[in-house]
């Protein structure tokens, strides 16, 4: 009679040998390989974007705009707003606008005619036409160019001639340039969110705006890497058990390994390929932002890292592994009750809705943490990996919220896990059409875990 350490040891042996054959299966698999370099291919374009479209840029990002400079009584109101804005332009740093003035052939269309010659020659991109005086104490101004809405541009004259006329109406009234630059002057007020009462955080001391910033993204970054990880070795695990089924390899494993070292040996073997194929992503993103054209484009994101709460790593992991492991064995268990490829996409719609809910539920309430929605899905078992994390990193959560969304998702995966290793069991022998939950009920009530 064999001991108890010889049973476990070859449980476990068993258990690993599912979970080689899994990884083995999945990485020597050309699908497999050839997806996961498209997608290191599109993030490594992704990331080098702005550097590509830059290399095409002829950098003439500045825009000329003529007016007519005249020496008429007549023009002499339009003459002078041009003349302002250019000096008002001018004194601006790296200002994207420069007024260029010309001379005034003593006829409107002349000018015109000038002025349309100098776009055509692309030493300017529009003209202002000055008319009537107007009780702004400007003259009437019509912006002339080839483009459809120049909205942009008529805003950023519209705003320079404010200004304009701003520091005219103060030096009239006597104010000397101390004075002028006290009223300019910008009032800052700065903020930090703090807490008052005994959270799941690290602190109550609050937390900056750089330090919400950090959060914020690592909390996107978390949220888009579990959906992610769901999607991707969900659908790989059910699509897995489905094509075992459907080459009848399943009736030799079942002989050899118990369906219930199969479920999770599949679920460990998937997480594994999951964990590498993200390693691998993140070792292309870390290798394209540390080019020597991506360096300075973030650095100018003045990102801190060490600003992140520690705290909050540890709940996004372990938020990461119980959806994961939920999710994974649901999918199991759905993979199991699939005879053909073809009906499994069907198959699995339910929960990629599921999982898709919980994803918006969390990315869309981003700026609105604390409302009623995302409170109530923090304790549904689907939702709270998602939006449970997302109420950490950026709210005061109390900590007995956080054990009875934990401990719910604990009670929620040990059902998922029970059900689903009794559906495994019964589904994973079940060919031809797919069964029905009557079928699936009573060979459940057959098989005891």
């Amino acid at each position: 009679m064999k001991s108890l350490s010889e049973w476990w040891v070859i449980v476990m042996n068993s258990f690993w040998t599912v979970v080689g054959f899994t990884i083995r299966n999945k990485v020597k698999g050309k699908a497999f390989v050839i997806t996961t370099l498209i997608i290191a291919l599109i993030i490594s374009i992704g990331i080098n974007l702005p550097y590509i479209i830059a290399q095409f840029d002829k950098g003439d990002k500045v825009t000329n705009i003529g007016y007519i400079q005249s020496q008429s009584e007549q023009a002499a109101s339009g003459t002078t707003t041009g003349d302002s804005l250019k000096a008002y332009y001018e004194k601006q740093e790296n200002s994207n606008i420069v007024m260029v003035p010309f001379e005034d052939k003593g006829d409107a269309s002349a000018n015109e005619k000038q002025l349309k010659k100098a776009i055509d020659e692309g030493e300017i991109k529009g003209y202002l036409e000055f008319g009537d005086m107007t009780d702004s104490g400007f003259p009437e101004m019509t912006y002339k160019s080839e483009k459809l809405m120049e909205f942009g541009m008529t805003e950023s004259l519209q705003g320079a001639l404010l200004q304009i006329r701003q520091t005219n109406v103060l030096q009239d009234a006597g104010l000397s340039a101390e004075q002028m630059a006290q009223l300019s002057a910008p009032i800052k007020i700065g903020t930090v969110q703090i807490y008052t009462g005994e959270g799941s955080g690290s602190g109550n001391t609050g937390r900056t705006p750089a330090e919400q910033g950090v959060n914020m993204g690592v909390i996107y970054v978390m949220i888009i890497f579990l959906f992610m990880a769901i999607m991707t070795s969900g659908n790989m695990i059910a699509s897995e058990i489905t094509a075992e089924k459907s080459s009848r390899v399943m009736e030799i494993l079942i002989t050899s390994v118990s369906p219930l070292k199969q479920m999770f040996g599949k679920i460990f073997g998937m997480f594994v390929v999951v964990i590498v194929q993200v390693t691998f992503y993140l070792a292309v993103i870390l290798t394209n932002i540390s080019m020597p054209h991506n360096k300075g484009a973030l650095g100018n994101l003045d990102i801190d890292l060490s600003l992140v709460d520690p705290i909050l790593l540890i709940y996004a992991l372990l938020f990461f592994l119980t959806g994961f492991f939920l999710f994974a064995t649901l999918y199991a268990a759905v993979g199991s009750i699939v005879s053909r490829t073809e009906d499994l996409g069907q198959a699995v719609m339910p929960l990629t809705f599921v999982s898709l809910a919980g994803f918006y539920i969390a990315i869309f309430s981003i700026s609105a943490p604390d409302s009623m929605l995302v409170k109530v899905t923090s304790y549904i078992p689907v939702f709270s990996p998602f939006v449970m994390l997302l109420r950490l990193g950026l709210t005061d959560v109390p900590m007995w919220q956080t054990l009875l969304s934990f401990g719910i998702l604990l009670v929620s995966i040990y059902a998922a896990v029970y059900i689903s290793a009794k559906i495994y069991r019964t589904g994973v022998l079940m060919y031809g059409k797919r069964p029905s939950l009557k079928e699936i009920r009573k060979a459940m009530k057959a098989y005891k875990i």
